[in-house]
């Protein structure tokens, strides 16, 4: 009882402040190619906020520059590109690996079996959870793709011979082929995301997540948090079976960065709230490091050299960071139905995120206002009122994009390839950094 007790509260990834949960929906964009091969993509948001309707038009050139450099060998001229659809490359290896997740969650216990697979089990019923291309994908599915299409993005030669391992490792890995591996991060990754979700629930006292009913709310909390205790036990066992000691490492420091992220949030000053690094180095403990040390794994276990490795973590940290700061936009500008939940969640819990911190940047009042809690609701609508005579949202967006870019240069620069699988997983990279821009949910 004192691991349940203790990991519910330090795994703690709160809907009220880091609800990311890795899921998306987003508007259709239209590509156009020249003959000269620029090419140019805006796509047009209308969002609601604060009862009025603000206007903002969004230029992806730079994303599409990076994505267009990578398949430089592809002919078309004065044609559309086609869409690309990242789920489509890797669709029956995901279907897969869901199907395998529920396996590694079974237990002999069948209360605790069916609460562990709780939320995977809606990963596999159905092709609703389409990432890229249906209404609804939760984390669940879309740290699979984004580690699957890394595998297979870094599939390149290694230009330096990789450590030797120890004799047992060979044998107790012997007919585990890189990809098996590499797949086993991405089910290692999920359970550990999969697993704070069950115990945040608990400790907000959610009845929802993302329109399902919560574990807490359908099975109880005891049982939440046990099968939230469950999956990190699994993840554990997966982890060690890839006799890989700087994996191991990697993965355990994750766990170590959520900790560290929600103790920051908990335990924070005043002047620390209203502090953007503080605030962006808690949203890396709680959101980037899982995905960007996960990516980074993926690379060690091909035997990739640092520099590579470190490309592979900085597209992961930039995504990761690029995602959280579209979801503290969208907690302002979405609605309850697109977000599955109660918008303007932070704001009103007292949690303050990117778009106030750059309003309080050129509205000065605004940080009487928030030093007051925001207990109170005519707080909460004048810290609304500021909001809205600032750039603060836009601004958000921007650092947002500026991520994004960095996402997707940490891709343009890895090593050069012939390998069209590779070229297009890569690109599937790239797009997935515009598409978390532009989702809507």
């Amino acid at each position: 009882m004192i691991i349940s007790r203790g990991i519910s509260g330090i795994l703690r990834r709160s809907n009220n402040s880091i609800r990311g949960r890795w899921g998306f929906s987003f508007p259709v964009f239209h590509t156009s190619v020249s003959s000269a091969g620029s090419v140019s993509s805006t796509v047009f948001h209308d969002w609601k906020v604060f009862n009025s309707r603000q206007s903002y038009f969004w230029g992806c050139r730079h994303l599409y520059r990076y994505g267009h450099e990578i398949h430089h060998g592809a002919t078309s001229t004065s044609t559309v590109e086609n869409q690309l659809d990242p789920f489509s490359l890797v669709a029956d290896e995901l279907s897969i690996l869901a199907d395998r997740l529920r396996d590694m969650v079974v237990a002999e216990i069948p209360k605790l079996a069916s609460a562990a697979e709780y939320f995977f089990k809606f990963g596999v019923e159905g092709k609703r959870f389409r990432p890229t291309v249906g209404p609804l994908a939760e984390c669940w599915v879309f740290l699979r793709l984004v580690l699957l299409l890394m595998a297979t993005a870094l599939h390149v030669p290694v230009s330096v011979p990789a450590p030797v391992p120890p004799l047992n490792a060979v044998m107790d890995t012997f007919g585990m082929d890189l990809r098996a591996r590499q797949q086993c991060i991405a089910e290692i990754t999920e359970m550990i995301h999969v697993a704070s979700l069950l115990h945040d629930d608990v400790l907000d006292d959610a009845d929802t997540r993302r329109g399902i009913g919560s574990l807490n709310f359908v099975m109880g909390n005891k049982l939440a948090v046990l099968a939230g205790d469950f999956l990190l036990s699994r993840a554990c066992v997966a982890l060690a079976s890839l006799k890989n000691t700087e994996v191991v490492s990697l993965l355990a420091k994750v766990v170590e960065h959520l900790v560290t992220g929600e103790t920051m949030q908990m335990t924070s000053t005043s002047e620390e709230r209203c502090c953007m690094e503080y605030y962006m180095q808690k949203t890396y403990f709680k959101t980037a490091s899982l995905i960007s040390n996960s990516c980074k794994a993926i690379a060690l276990l091909a035997g990739q050299t640092t520099e590579v490795a470190t490309l592979a973590y900085d597209y992961g940290k930039n995504l990761g960071l690029a995602y959280q700061l579209i979801d503290d936009v969208l907690d302002f500008t979405g609605t309850a139905a697109t977000l599955g939940k109660g918008s303007l969640s932070d704001i009103r819990h007292g949690i303050i995120t990117a778009p106030i911190l750059f309003a309080m940047e050129e509205i000065p009042q605004l940080r009487d206002v928030v030093d007051r809690g925001l207990s109170d609701p005519e707080d909460v609508d004048l810290a609304l009122e500021y909001l809205g005579r600032s750039r603060g949202i836009q601004r958000a967006k921007d650092l947002a994009a500026k991520h994004a870019t960095l996402a997707s240069e940490a891709i343009g620069s890895l090593p050069h390839t012939d390998d069209e699988d590779v070229q297009r997983s890569r690109r599937a990279l790239v797009d997935l950094t515009r598409r978390v821009l532009t989702r809507i949910k």
